[in-house]
């Protein structure tokens, strides 16, 4: 289905499912891979017996996966519908419904699933968590999986089934949403695909040109190494915000490990408004214009990292569409998120802790908002 028809029939989808009604304009809006995840705990005899490297992520093809997935059999694991950006989605859509100060947030994600039963249990379950999965299922795909296999010292080692996942186009269903968003996410997994940078830089040019921020997470300092270029070429054009962990920000700016992750955020904080970089138990960073504030670590009993950035840039997102008054508020509310994700099993922030720590956040709402002090082109 072509054209309008094929917008019209992703709208009715979406208001058919039970989720909220199409809204005049989306708040956040996230273009990434669309993965099924299996994740579960395991010992290290466990990867050992499957010659796995314990913290690596490694893409993996359909036979492959189903040997873990066999050997997985009799194990404890969930399946979600993961990926890393749409769990910051979940949590940021969660947080929007935890709070009577606050309107609900209007988040959608689109990129491709397959028509396969996993397509199906990934879109119905984002729609069940208030996340709106906008593009239609491709025809005879095969939707994407990632295993999460996290041992008891919570180190977590990622096998990736990529199916048609990757395989994001701009057509005319994405030039239809992003005309109508306030916030652009591009995950930086996609990057991996240079197939998929036409469609990013087609996507974050219609964005940016009717009024919306664009955010790119880095997703993995392996792709940000293979695919510096590509990142930058999308990061120097368009982005008003990066989130990154430590690594990661070094890897930008082809720092060694060596270098304090302060000085990387006040080095990219100069070329992008908002740069996030996390860095686990140290803590965090928050660089605007050339000046870094520090956030100090939320206290928390580590279970399970999985998910821990993703959380992260949900409190951010929060703090920004929300009004509130200081970067400092800001970053503390994003390492309660964080902290509360990494003290439990699996990656989805849960309901319960988003109303609670909504309602911690609301009393400190009421600021003017702080996109105007970032100074960038486009504003909410």
């Amino acid at each position: 289905m072509e054209g309008d028809e094929k917008w019209v029939s992703d709208v009715a989808e979406v208001q058919a499912s039970g989720a909220s009604a199409v809204p005049d304009r989306w708040d956040v809006l996230g273009l990434g891979q669309a993965m099924v995840d299996f994740s579960g705990m395991v010992d290290e005899e466990f990867l050992e017996r499957l010659g796995l490297e314990k913290g690596t992520r490694k893409v993996v093809n359909h036979e492959e996966r189903g040997k873990v997935l066999r050997a997985m059999d009799g194990c404890s694991f969930k399946a979600a519908a993961g990926g890393s950006l749409s769990n910051t989605l979940v949590a940021l859509a969660r947080l929007g419904n935890g709070s009577s100060r606050c309107p609900d947030l209007h988040v959608a994600m689109a990129g491709s699933i397959g028509s396969d039963p996993l397509g199906g249990f990934y879109s119905s379950k984002l729609r069940r968590a208030n996340v709106n999965f906008l593009s239609s299922p491709i025809k005879d795909g095969t939707t994407g999986t990632v295993i999460v296999l996290t041992t008891p010292d919570a180190q977590r080692t990622m096998l990736a089934y990529q199916g048609t996942s990757s395989a994001v186009t701009y057509d005319s269903c994405l030039a239809g949403i992003v005309s109508k968003i306030n916030i652009l996410v591009i995950e930086g997994y996609l990057f991996e695909f240079p197939q998929t940078t036409e469609a990013i830089l087609k996507a974050c040019e219609a964005a940016h040109k009717h009024g919306a921020l664009i955010a790119v997470t880095a997703s993995d300092v392996s792709c940000i190494r293979r695919y510096h270029n590509h990142f930058w070429e999308i990061i120097e054009r368009y982005a008003d915000i990066l989130f990154a962990n430590s690594d990661e920000a070094r890897a930008f700016c082809n720092f060694t490990l060596n270098e304090n992750p302060a000085s990387a955020t006040r080095y990219l904080s100069h070329m992008i408004p908002l740069v996030s970089v996390t860095d686990g138990q140290h803590g965090s960073y928050i660089g605007v214009k050339g000046e870094v504030v520090y956030i100090p670590p939320y206290p928390c009993v580590p279970i399970d990292t999985s998910g821990a950035g993703d959380a992260y840039a949900s409190g951010i997102l929060y703090g920004i569409l929300t009004g509130a008054p200081d970067w400092k508020c800001v970053g503390s509310l994003a390492a309660r998120v964080a902290a509360v994700v990494v003290g439990q099993q699996g990656t989805r922030l849960r309901v319960h802790d988003a109303l609670e720590l909504a309602q911690w956040f609301a009393p400190r709402l009421g600021g003017a908002g702080l996109w105007s002090d970032v100074g960038c082109e486009n504003s909410l």
